[in-house]
């Protein structure tokens, strides 16, 4: 186990006489109303309408930070979920995802209330120039004391691009065009976050009057097929330089980008079956670029509901599951497999939905549910779905939980989980009080927090990316044309 992992000592699945799995927790959040559990607003305990209150979030922050989760992660859309009916109605009149605000200024707020907790942040590589968006992200690694990680994302809503042709950013929305594009976006980054400036390149010397040494700050001369940047990075390193690269693609030119760049994965299934292949194929894809498994920490999409018994936590899921909003779940499925799911009768069965995508969701969600052969509506579906989005869900007391976490991470590989919610911020500390003091005395949970970046945290090794990672060959091409010192 990593000195990073600091197990209670005195618990009986101490590692010292047991060698034990280690679980890690990140919250998964989003600016808006409804993320993932349509209709769970309306819930009495839900918070999330206060999305646009700032307490909330350094509350939330707070108490993620209490229950020793590795971060949150804060996904976005810069679009509507409109496939559904061929318009935005639904998704409005649901919530879906919709009003949605930049998440990019809440983690200034989280970060001065916290000295631990990370912080994942979603954009997108097609709708802002790198130029401006590298000094965004250097600006909030310093802030964050280099607690910040990116979400990489190249878009998926035809919506979004629609809205933002005037950038110019892309000429197609070919799924595979769209990796090719963020590719370079990447490659441009990298240069700047890591070519640009040298290490001791700021110098702050009073008695000489000298700020920052300019025969220590070097242009990057990026000329590609999107790009032209040929100046200098505006801002000072960095206490990582590039975040921690998180990415959650799931196709497989999205799996191969991962591969390439990701450090921490998210990825979603709903058995551990197929969650073992997702892990099997990314581990092949990591060999075949030259890193390893361990250069990439994944977490699975999951949703928690729990209490003292069992008996108590069915419940809890039987009341939310009565609040779940079938269209607005729909609104998001449309969206995720690209399928107007209007035009079929909620009865109807699902297998006579013409779409690969679809039967292939099904038949995991039938295996999930325990109904292998069973004929599925699209009304189940969206019932089924509606919690936690595509994700599996887990109901029972901590020590049941416990046990199904364990058996998640033995059978597939992953390192942790992205914690979904059903209400917020309950869920979350639903988990922190039930489940989270049984992995601890099963020496599977952290029992205090670790310093360090984000990088640091996760890795058990220095603030900057490793050597077979491609922000550092950026970097070495630089010193080998700029005569930029390693």
């Amino acid at each position: 186990m990593s000195a990073l992992n600091p197990y209670n000592p005195d618990s009986p699945y101490s590692p010292a006489a047991t060698p034990r799995r280690r679980i890690r927790f990140n919250a998964f959040e989003m600016s808006c109303v409804v993320h993932q559990s349509p209709g769970l607003w309306r819930h009495p305990e839900d918070q999330s309408r206060r999305y646009n209150d700032l307490g909330y979030w350094t509350s939330l922050a707070r108490t993620l930070e209490d229950g020793l989760f590795d971060g949150i992660f804060l996904a976005d859309v810069l679009g509507v979920y409109d496939l559904y009916g061929a318009s935005s109605e639904a998704a409005l009149h649901s919530g879906a995802q919709i009003p949605v605000t930049d998440p990019l200024p809440l983690i200034s707020a989280m970060a001065a209330v916290t000295d631990h907790l990370g912080f994942g942040l979603t954009t997108g590589t097609a709708f802002e120039h790198p130029f401006p968006f590298a000094r965004r992200i250097s600006t909030l690694d310093h802030l964050t004391g280099g607690r910040l990680g990116w979400n990489v994302v190249t878009g998926y809503l035809p919506s979004a691009a629609e809205n933002t042709q005037s950038h110019g950013q892309l000429d197609t929305f070919d799924h595979d065009a769209r990796y090719d594009h963020a590719d370079e976006y990447l490659d441009v980054l990298y240069k700047l976050w890591e070519g640009s400036w040298e290490d001791d390149a700021v110098r702050a010397d009073p008695v000489s009057g000298v700020y920052t040494d300019p025969g220590k700050v070097h242009p990057v001369r990026h000329r590609g097929a999107h790009y032209t940047v040929p100046g200098i990075h505006v801002s000072a390193p960095s206490p990582q330089r590039t975040p921690v690269i998180f990415q959650a693609g799931a196709s497989d030119r999205g799996s191969t980008f991962a591969a390439t760049h990701a450090e921490s994965v998210f990825v979603a299934a709903p058995t551990p079956q197929k969650l073992a292949g997702v892990v099997e194929t990314l581990t092949q894809k990591l060999h075949d670029t030259g890193r390893t498994r361990e250069d990439v920490v994944i977490y699975a999409l999951l949703t928690v509901i729990t209490d003292s018994t069992d008996d108590k936590a069915r419940a809890k899921a039987e009341d939310y599951r009565s609040y779940v909003d079938p269209e607005g779940s729909l609104t998001l499925m449309s969206g995720w497999m690209g399928v107007d799911f209007s035009t079929f009768d909620l009865d109807a069965p699902v297998a006579g939905i013409r779409s690969n995508a679809i039967q292939s969701a099904v038949a995991a969600f039938q295996s999930a549910a325990g109904e292998d052969g069973a004929e599925w509506t699209v009304r189940e579906l969206a019932e089924f779905g509606g919690i936690g989005g595509l994700g599996p869900v887990l109901v029972g007391s901590g020590e049941s939980i416990a046990d199904q976490l364990e058996y998640w991470v033995d059978t597939t590989g992953i390192d942790g989980f992205n914690l979904a919610y059903a209400v917020t911020p309950g869920t979350f500390q639903d988990v922190i009080d039930h489940v989270v003091p049984v992995l601890q005395d099963r020496g599977e949970y952290p029992t205090s927090h670790t310093a360090g970046t984000l990088r640091q945290r996760l890795f058990n090794r220095g603030d900057r990316v490793p050597g077979n990672h491609p922000a550092h060959f950026a970097r070495a091409r630089l010193n080998d044309t700029e005569g930029v010192r390693t």
